[in-house]
């Protein structure tokens, strides 16, 4: 098969998410979302320490209709939620919550990490779940780094997450298809492989730079491929991390408010109305 073609090439412009300077290739001007991906933050920071972890992070908040998935780079989080789990995710890790018809947490630094400080970083997306699935049972399942199956050859390093590459399988099942890695490529190191044909595909660059079927990347760029060919072709010219992010398109209408992704403006009402009557769970955070 053929390389894929190049649909998108967006360098993520910098937004301030509640007083945190955050790298966010998507949504993009004129691309809302692409499908089934709604939204990538890509957060990199420094804690200075000398911190109570309920001061920082993000507090008690709810979700519906898709699922909010972290890869944790460096440092680590603290997830507590209304389902009553209560888990710290380090470097490595992945923190999958299927929100569902509903489900409230907090997302925090854990208390060692608030208060010695040190190197943070994380990209959280959002993958949007099929109309048929959005008001199924919430769940919430941690992945540490030695929990993450890994293909590797020389100069290369993938975490499988979810889907399946290389016959390796990763630790997450969802409602369609998908195929998530978390990747690294040496200086002057190559890689071809295969993603299918029918998903929309992406490329994330955290650092350094990428050759990606001939086009150049630099950090903080997002190459998103057009469907029809399957293959990917890599080469790097320094050492550099990037994320693969691939989905088979839902093809179903979007409708999002906040924390809240379902197909219409009447399930968005009354999304608004169960989370103000607690439908949507509670949760007390204890420290």
């Amino acid at each position: 098969m053929a390389n894929k073609s190049i649909l998108h090439h967006i360098s993520a412009p910098k937004v301030n998410m509640g007083g945190h300077i955050i790298d966010q290739p998507l949504p993009y001007q004129g691309l809302d979302y692409f499908d089934p991906f709604l939204l990538i933050h890509h957060w990199n920071d420094t804690m200075p320490g000398g911190q109570k972890p309920q001061d920082v992070g993000v507090g008690i908040h709810p979700h519906r209709g898709f699922s909010p998935v972290t890869f944790i780079f460096k440092g680590s989080i603290h997830h507590r939620d209304s389902l009553g789990n209560s888990a710290i995710v380090d470097g490595g890790g992945t923190q999958w919550m299927f929100a569902g018809k509903g489900i409230t947490h907090s997302e925090r630094p854990s208390a060692k990490m608030a208060e010695e400080g040190g190197e943070v970083e994380f990209i959280q997306f959002w993958v949007n779940a099929p109309a048929a699935n959005k008001m199924q049972a919430a769940f919430y399942k941690p992945i540490s780094a030695d929990e993450t199956p890994i293909y590797t050859q020389e100069g290369l390093e993938l975490q499988v997450v979810c889907g399946e590459h290389e016959g390796i399988k990763g630790n997450i099942e969802y409602y369609s298809p998908l195929t998530l890695l978390r990747g690294t490529l040496q200086e002057n190191s190559s890689y071809s492989f295969h993603l299918p044909s029918n998903h929309n595909s992406l490329i994330y660059l955290l650092d350094g730079s990428l050759e990606i079927n001939g086009t150049k990347a630099k950090a903080k760029d997002m190459i998103c491929f057009t469907r029809g060919e399957d293959s990917v072709a890599l080469s790097s010219s320094e050492d550099c991390r990037f994320i693969v992010l691939s989905g088979e398109p839902l093809n179903e209408p979007v409708a999002t408010y906040g924390p809240f992704v379902m197909n219409t403006e009447t399930e968005i009402m009354q999304t608004l109305q169960d989370a103000q009557k607690g439908k949507l769970g509670v949760l007390i955070e204890e420290f």
